[in-house]
């Protein structure tokens, strides 16, 4: 088939023509702007029928507004010319859209249209890679900083006996009778210091259990909650703190 006037096929599904190039081919003396303004006047829209963009001047000048038309809109204008030119130009884009219809060019779309999509998916699955490994290097810097402060969180909210003691403001040795005296902990058969389950399960103690890589060596620690240290507070501190220290025995 001859090319009467250029049709751009950038867009798979609407096929359009420049207005410019259509009404030089149409051979219109009216200058452009005039004429397209009237040829909208028979009731095409822009968005629908038409879009405007700049086109580019061979000799290099400042950009002209020009407009892709459809093929439809493009048929009907050449038919308002009322001339043997714009029923040659009609003629072609009705032999255009017999050929843009028939089945062998909407095969081809099809696949174009599907390995597009292809190339498509391919690049999301590089992005996702991209993303993935990103991630990962990421996790794998922040999960050492985050189980250091995990620990750090750990270590303010929980505390050992002796460090209980120093809060309370008591020998470690008299806090630890304390504990034992009220049943909060008992010592096992090697005479290491455990809490009573019962006093774990109410949030007093918590155990925390540690190993040492390179000796082997594993154990598990007793240290005191929040909760436990303000039971002991409230428990401790009124009963010593009426024990008053006994009196000197006064020198004759």
């Amino acid at each position: 088939m001859h090319e009467v006037i250029l049709v751009n096929y950038d867009d798979a599904a609407h096929p359009s023509v420049s207005g410019r190039e259509l009404h030089e081919a149409l051979g219109v003396e009216t200058r452009y702007n005039d004429w397209f303004k009237r040829m909208c006047e028979y009731g095409f829209s822009e968005g629908e029928d038409f879009y405007s963009f700049l086109s580019k001047t061979p000799e290099g000048g400042r950009p002209a507004t020009d407009h892709a038309l459809s093929i439809p809109m493009a048929k009907e204008i050449c038919m308002l010319q009322r001339t043997e030119k714009g029923k040659e130009i009609r003629r072609y884009f009705i032999s255009v859209e017999e050929q843009w219809n028939s089945p062998e060019a909407i095969m081809a779309r099809a696949l174009r249209i599907a390995d597009q999509n292809l190339e498509k998916a391919k690049i999301q699955i590089k992005t996702l890679q991209v993303e993935n490994s990103s991630l990962t290097v990421d996790n794998q810097i922040m999960k050492p900083k985050a189980d250091y402060f995990d620990e750090l969180v750990d270590r303010n909210l929980l505390t050992n006996i002796r460090d209980t003691a120093k809060e309370l403001g008591v020998k470690q040795n008299q806090f630890v009778t304390f504990l034992l005296e009220k049943k909060y902990m008992y010592r096992d058969k090697k005479g290491k210091l455990k809490p009573y389950a019962k006093h774990v399960e109410e949030g007093v103690f918590e155990l925390k259990e540690f190993s040492n890589e390179k000796t082997g060596f594993s154990d598990t620690q007793t240290l005191i909650t929040p909760k436990g240290r303000e039971t002991f507070r409230l428990l401790f501190i009124p009963e010593h703190a009426n024990k008053k220290p006994a009196k000197s025995k006064k020198t004759k």
